[in-house]
């Protein structure tokens, strides 16, 4: 199996997904329908999250495993710090190990609902780069992935500390980063040029989430604090129509990510939603090779 690092010393743009575990054995079922149609596009690696405060970690292991098994390709569990000590971390490594997961997705989560800050429980940690330092030393064999934020963490007091953030991360073992979304390319560059300047060498990779629903991409914007360009919102407004902001959408990505390969990027990571027709039609759009 690869390195995760390995993985983008590919002379084209390196391709992955994230999907989240369903809720509902019918939900789980509507996703499986779509990775049939993800994986046509040949994606080096599959990621899969879990719910607030870990409350679905064991049905993302079998998804994980179910699509490693299904689909022969590399898959990476998210793994966070959220209500967990450092043993229950270690077991969680362990099982994913058992599990044959290849990567993690090394986060410290957002704090649990209902709460404005994030608490380490006793015997937990209170920072990304120490999970980070426990994967390195103790399971080597995985490889890490953290989070990086073209516009800022929303808790971090300045860009500067959010890149030192990002930078200790990168130092204590982290082989990629993948960024939340955004929607002006504009911040990308600059987030990978002061990433550049801080000192982080490692592959950056953009994060895309294709439009869909003007409401729905609102209420997801408004919580991770990604900034949507004035002129796409005007224009997914024209028409309260389903189909008009799909396609709107797709144009906006579409065009996003021709720049984004122009411009040298390794690799994109796709928020899929658990669907598969937005981002099908950006990439049969806009080819990685």
């Amino acid at each position: 199996m690869p390195g995760l690092a390995d993985l983008y010393k590919s002379d084209s743009a390196v391709l992955s997904f994230e999907v989240f575990p369903p809720k509902t054995e019918k939900g789980e079922a509507v996703l499986f329908q779509h990775m049939e149609k993800l994986v046509d596009h040949k994606p080096a690696y599959m990621t899969c999250t879990y719910g607030a405060g870990g409350t679905t970690q064991s049905k993302t292991l079998e998804i994980t495993s179910r699509i490693k098994q299904q689909f022969n390709i590399p898959v990476a569990s998210h793994l966070t710090c959220v209500g967990a000590t450092i043993d229950q971390l270690r077991q969680y490594l362990t099982d994913a190990e058992r599990q044959q997961i290849d990567y993690i997705v090394a986060l410290r989560g957002d704090p649990p609902q209902g709460s404005e800050t994030f608490e380490a429980v006793e015997g937990g940690f209170h920072h990304a780069n120490e999970l980070v330092s426990l994967i390195n030393h103790e399971f080597p064999h995985y490889g890490v992935a953290v989070a990086g934020y073209p516009e800022k963490h929303r808790e971090a007091p300045s860009m500067e500390v959010d890149l030192q953030n990002l930078k200790h991360k990168v130092e204590c073992g982290a082989d990629i980063v993948i960024t939340q979304l955004f929607y002006k390319n504009e911040n990308f560059f600059q987030f990978r040029e002061a990433c550049q300047q801080a000192g982080i060498d490692v592959p950056i990779i953009p994060g895309l989430l294709p439009v869909t629903n003007l409401a729905q991409i609102q209420r997801i914007t408004s919580l991770c604090g990604a900034e949507l360009p004035e002129s796409f919102v005007q224009r997914l407004s024209e028409k309260d129509d389903p189909e008009w902001q799909f396609k709107v959408g797709v144009e906006q990505c579409s065009e996003q990510l021709d720049e984004l390969l122009q411009a040298g990027i390794p690799g994109v990571h796709f928020y899929v939603l658990n669907k598969s027709q937005a981002t099908s039609a950006v990439l049969d759009a806009v080819p990685l090779a």
